[in-house]
């Protein structure tokens, strides 16, 4: 029985079904895209919103046995998240076979050479799609809706090739909330001066652009369900997400990436995207749609986002671009405005790029139309090769595990006893989701010189997904070389990170070992869970202050009424940093924070009665936002936020310019953020929106922000909006790495060494050497000679050398023994500035007491 999403008006189903068009499987009448919402998909100054694509996705699912529409569940903001399967019918009533034969070839370990052989035999092409992640890119949102009813009508031999030996499942929109924000910002404005601007703010609730980074945090609900999909239930033999990229270049990007690559792949999966991508670009050849290119623009080295991961899951994991128009309006683009990219050197013909476009009027439907054909060309031959992919889905997977048998390093072990339990047990629950097997030791052993705990968990390399292990926990050096230069030896960004070491990110210990570990181990089955417990006392009760959890769990006493102080010197139970409870919460209700955090209440030893500690009350946040398309460090600071309980409120122009900060906050946070952009003094870049959305608060605003701090508040910066305190406050500090670039210093996202100032009250909690992820924009302080520099405190420091842990540094010198954290006393008040991001992405658990410390210190 198919799911019913949400009642339909019957009258409207029968009215559309009675519009002609082909028939279907059931015999009935289908709706078109262009019957149903009155135009063509791609249709200049017209977006389809996503109610009522979901309300024609119902129809096609009623009308049709080719298609399973699945609602997953509700979105950040409620609406529904839709994954559509498309396959012949006979499939479709055979999903549980299916996918019990593709997690076997996906994951061979076990089984016979007989079991293998039926599943290649008798199992399908598993492919899933999808659209509209990043929602200004309008065009795939509306083409998945013609594809889909394409899958529904078409009645030529090639659809039903496609059907009889592929499982197709369709993410139709990867950020319904994101359609429905652009569609209505888009609508409110077509036709007025301000047609085709992109919205004010950011186009998902929490993190905008930044929601395809989210494939191994999966810290909002679409990316659950995504991950759900692709790393675990499924593991789909191939995987392609379709994007629009900048209007001045090829039409369209295809596989394969252009170098550098990541490595450690297995082979096969980089020949596939090229495979599959050399038919991508014949077929819209074919449709004489010109200006597609090859290997080109996207390198292999990305971030680890769906289609930049997926490869080390064994799946051709890739990525289509399409040049954009103005959201639904077109643009048109002169030759002389064409330009290069990566592997195009200059906008001419070249083998990956053989038909350029010559320019003129560019429309969504364009866009549209490629993207339907680079949707059916991979499993056109797909379907033709079934037998061909299934088997390498199994030769990927069982020859990754080979690899884990006879690789340098074995397995990486996760101690139980880590400076943050809770935070380790939280990656090890995200290695999970990826679907890599994880094993817990029931004893103590001994591996490599090194003594472990029971509890102790084993990530061995010997399984499919070697590949994703490898560049989660192990140590990452990005390439330097020809790829990574220019022709003047300057370093190239990366793409995003050059490093994405979870256990460095969120600050836990992992040890490769080189040896197999040899005694038996109980796999993790399901997610670890850890519920606090309450110990009798009669002397109050102790939440210790390394985890990050304590600090949601004193939130939560917070709002139960409790009196909660923070201890300043170590004692017999307790230690600088421990959270200090006396009273105000009943037993019931600590056990109940207790069960939900994590966090255990230990009674306090009566001789700790006398320890420095001082009283902390919940501090009064305000978190800067602007408009100028959102700050998307925002989204993430928000996002943290709330994971952890901090109670904040958003400051906007206006709030920030009435006035009298200091009676209404206790801190204020200034997310990574440029200075003009803040202030407003970046040159029109305001002037394009409506007057009610410019920004940008100006020099009143920077005398309010000082007059705050004067006045006893405290001003927290992340990274580069460090410029503004430092630059308009005339704080006795410099950043030591302002105007450097390249080969004098060079950090493109990488984790970096540090020592930590565990006595200073912003330290408290931390290890005392810890990894910082610093990236472009990021800061670092050396104090300017004079009187003022005892207002000047060190919270964290880089070390003198070796500071590199992963990812890519040039100029390490300039760096050495600087501060990558500071606090400036300035009237009465303070500045802490955190020369990093310290939340990340909320991916950084390692340095969120940084930031936290910053939010509670009343010292």
């Amino acid at each position: 029985m198919k799911p019913n999403l949400r009642i339909v008006n019957l009258v409207a189903v029968v009215l559309l079904l009675m519009f002609s068009s082909t028939g279907d499987g059931h015999g009935q009448e289908v709706p078109s895209p262009e019957d149903f919402f009155g135009f063509e998909m791609g249709a200049d100054r017209k977006l389809a919103r996503w109610d009522k694509l979901v309300e024609y996705y119902e129809i096609l699912d009623e009308a049709s046995d080719r298609i399973r529409v699945v609602d997953m569940g509700p979105s950040t903001l409620g609406n529904p998240f839709l994954s559509i399967f498309v396959s012949a019918p006979e499939n479709l009533a055979n999903l549980n076979e299916l996918k019990r034969m593709n997690a076997l070839l996906s994951d061979p370990r076990g089984a016979s050479l007989a079991e293998i052989d039926y599943a290649i035999e008798n199992s399908k092409v598993v492919f899933v799609q999808s659209y509209g992640l990043h929602a200004t890119e309008v065009a795939a949102s509306q083409a998945a809706a013609e594809i889909v009813y394409e899958f529904v009508v078409r009645e030529d031999d090639q659809m039903y090739e496609i059907l009889d030996n592929t499982l197709g499942i369709i993410i139709p929109s990867f950020n319904p909330d994101g359609e429905i924000m652009v569609t209505d910002w888009y609508n409110e404005y077509v036709g007025t001066e301000y047609e085709g601007v992109g919205p004010p703010s950011l186009y998902h609730h929490y993190i905008g652009h930044d929601n395809n980074r989210d494939a191994v945090y999966a810290e909002t609900v679409e990316s659950r369900y995504g991950a759900e999909i692709i790393f675990r239930e499924w593991i789909p033999q191939g995987y392609i997400d379709h994007h629009q990229m900048g209007p001045y270049t090829a039409r369209i990007y295809l596989p394969p990436y252009a170098e550098p690559v990541r490595p450690e792949a297995d082979p096969l999966v980089w020949r596939e995207m090229s495979w599959y991508g050399a038919h991508m670009a014949y077929k819209q050849e074919e449709h004489n749609l010109s200006g597609a290119i090859n290997a080109a623009i996207y390198s292999g080295w990305g971030h680890f986002g769906f289609h930049w991961i997926t490869p080390f899951h064994n799946i051709a994991g890739m990525l289509t671009e399409s040049a954009s128009a103005r959201l639904a309006t077109p643009l048109y683009v002169h030759p002389d405005q064409l330009g290069g990219s990566r592997a195009l050197p200059e906008y001419a013909e070249q083998t990956t790029f053989p038909n350029p476009w010559p320019g003129g009027w560019w429309h969504v439907r364009d866009i549209v139309e490629r993207q339907k054909v680079a949707t059916f060309a991979p499993l056109e031959i797909a379907a033709k090769n079934r037998k061909t992919v299934l088997k390498n889905a199994y030769l990927k997977a069982s020859r990754q595990v080979q690899r884990g048998i006879e690789g340098s390093v074995k397995a990486y072990i996760i101690p139980s006893q880590q400076h943050d339990p809770l935070t380790m047990k939280k990656m090890v629950n995200k290695l999970l989701a990826q679907g890599i097997t994880v094993e817990e030791s029931p004893t103590d052993f001994v591996q490599e010189g090194r003594y472990y705990d029971s509890g102790t968990y084993v990530v061995s390399m010997a399984q499919p997904k070697r590949g994703v292990i490898r560049w989660l926990l192990g140590q990452t050096f990005y390439p330097d070389n020809y790829w990574t230069r220019d022709n003047q030896g300057q370093p190239i960004r990366p793409y995003d990170m050059s490093t994405d070491h979870i256990a460095e990110f969120m600050g836990v210990i992992v040890n490769p070992t080189s040896d197999p570990v040899s005694l038996e181990l109980r796999p993790v089955t399901d997610s670890i869970d850890h519920n606090g417990t309450v110990t009798v006392s009669s002397d109050g009760y102790v939440l210790d202050g390394r985890l990050n959890d304590s600090f949601k769990a004193t939130n939560m006493l917070f709002e139960l009424g409790a009196s909660v102080e923070r201890v300043d010197s170590d004692g017999i139970s307790v230690k600088a940093g421990d959270f200090l409870v006396s009273s105000g919460v009943s037993s019931t209700e600590m056990s109940r924070v207790a069960e939900e955090t994590g966090v255990d209440f230990k009674a306090v030893d009566a001789g700790d009665a006398s320890v420095a500690k001082h009283i902390l009350r919940q501090q009064r946040i305000g978190l800067f936002q602007r408009y100028l398309g959102g700050n998307i460090d925002e989204g993430w600071t928000r996002l943290l936020l709330e994971n952890f309980g901090f109670p904040y409120e958003t400051l906007m122009d206006e709030e920030l310019l009435s006035g009298n900060l200091e009676k209404n906050w206790d801190v204020i946070v200034l997310p990574a953020d440029g200075l003009g952009q803040m202030t407003g003094e970046v040159e029109g870049s305001s002037d394009e929106y409506p007057p009610q959305y410019r920004s940008g608060f100006g020099d009143a605003g920077v005398d309010a922000l000082r007059r705050f701090v004067q006045g006893g508040g405290t001003l927290v910066t992340f990274s580069q909006a460090g410029d503004l305190p430092i630059k308009e406050f005339d704080l006795p500090v410099r950043n030591a790495v302002e105007g450097m670039s390249g080969n004098e210093f060079w950090s493109p996202g990488s984790t970096l060494k540090v020592n930590v100032d565990r006595l200073n009250p912003l330290g408290y909690g931390m290890p005392e050497d810890a990894w910082i992820a610093f990236m472009q924009g990021g800061q670092v302080y050396e104090t300017i000679a004079g009187a003022r520099s005892s207002n000047v405190h060190r919270v964290s420091t880089y070390l003198n050398r070796d500071i590199l842990q992963s990812g890519w540094l040039l100029g390490e010198e300039k760096i050495a023994e600087k501060a990558s954290m500071v606090s400036v006393k300035y009237g009465a008040g303070s500045v802490v500035l955190i020369g990093f991001r310290p939340q990340h992405r909320t991916q950084t658990h390692g340095t969120f007491k940084f930031f936290f410390n910053a939010l509670v210190n009343t010292k």
